[in-house]
């Protein structure tokens, strides 16, 4: 007998859990503030705003900067990016892993700190158009961890909130389910050290993504 699934929408974060951005986001993040001439922040200080939104990560990141500079902040750091966005792949085993929810008839979405713009470029880069049936990002909804836009997923589905799992990198991602009831699976090679998951009722932790495609395989 073919055992019941028990998630009907598995949501993902993006960068550091499907896509290897992490050292990317922080060395960029780091040379816009050098581009102001603020301090420029550790690569743990750094990392650690990844998945919130552009502008409340830059708060985080330069907090001395006067309030009107954040665009110009956010300006420099999307200059920095996309000229070396060329250099970040998937995963390896994301595709795979992916491919074997589909066929299992998952829902598939994203929730991320990252710019519709940011996104869509991303997934045209890596050929992941059609791959997921639903995306939000921190510009077209509330950042992480705020709950809404793993709320509005769940409603274009009518997908319960017991019946979701989020799955991601950072605490904002494990705070952004347990604000919306939904169930969390951590990742410990993206940007946040699984120590810091401590606080959170994770499901699981997987410390690479072929165990995390086996565990969803297995439970999922």
């Amino acid at each position: 007998m073919t055992r019941p699934r028990q998630f009907d929408l598995i949501v993902f974060d993006w960068d550091g859990t499907l896509f290897d951005s992490t050292a990317l986001i922080t060395r960029c993040i780091q040379a816009a503030c050098a581009d102001l001439g603020v301090p420029v922040p550790s690569d743990r200080d750094a990392s650690y705003v990844i998945g919130m939104g552009l502008i409340e990560a830059l708060q985080h990141a330069a907090p001395d900067l006067p309030r009107e500079r954040y665009k110009e902040l956010g300006e420099r750091y999307r200059h920095h990016y996309f000229a070396s966005q060329h250099e970040i792949v998937l995963f390896e085993g994301t595709l795979p892993m992916l491919h074997a929810l589909k066929a299992r008839h998952h829902w598939l979405g994203v929730a991320t700190g990252k710019s519709r713009r940011g996104l869509d470029e991303a997934l045209r880069t890596v050929e992941l158009q059609g791959m997921f049936d639903a995306t939000r990002t921190a510009d077209e909804t509330a950042s992480k961890p705020d709950p809404q836009m793993l709320l509005e997923l769940m409603h274009e589905f009518g997908v319960a909130p017991e019946r979701t799992l989020m799955i991601g990198d950072t605490t904002h991602d494990l705070q952004l389910a347990a604000n919306a009831g939904a169930a969390a699976i951590g990742v410990s090679y993206g940007a946040h050290a699984h120590e810091t998951f401590e606080d959170f009722d994770t499901r699981h932790v997987a410390h690479t993504t072929a165990e995390l495609h086996d565990w969803l395989l297995r439970h999922a």
